[in-house]
């Protein structure tokens, strides 16, 4: 186990900091209100938890822990917005249309919520 927390904590790191330089130099190119640095990380990292899957769903083999390092760790780090879309695949996958509905929607509309909380208590303290 703790070999696996080792892996994972050095793909957020890596995860992390190259979430921060792609939206820096994302945002830095393309001027504007929209995020696009955010945006651009959020699909990249869609992609790359897509590309990590999908190999594995074809026969592709992974030691436990580099499967952690490159999903929970690297993808997890650089956005978790990616693990976030994966799960509603499966449940679109799976024809679980009424759960994929409440987890998207609750996700999105409670976030905000949590964020809007957030932000009032720390205008009031």
């Amino acid at each position: 186990m703790f070999k696996t927390i080792v892996y994972i904590g050095a793909g957020s790191c890596i995860g992390g900091i190259a979430r921060y330089l792609l939206g820096k130099f994302v945002s830095g190119i393309i001027p504007g209100v929209f995020p696009w640095g955010t945006f651009a990380v959020n699909l990249l990292g869609c992609l790359a938890i897509g590309l990590i899957y999908g190999l594995l769903d074809r026969g592709f083999t992974l030691s436990p822990e580099m499967k952690a390092f490159l999903t929970v760790g690297l993808c997890g780090g650089f956005t978790t917005f990616s693990t976030f879309v994966h799960e509603n695949y499966i449940l679109f996958n799976s024809s679980q249309s009424l759960t994929l509905t409440l987890y998207a929607v609750a996700s999105f509309g409670l976030g905000l919520l949590c964020a809007h909380a957030g932000h009032f208590i720390a205008r009031t303290i």
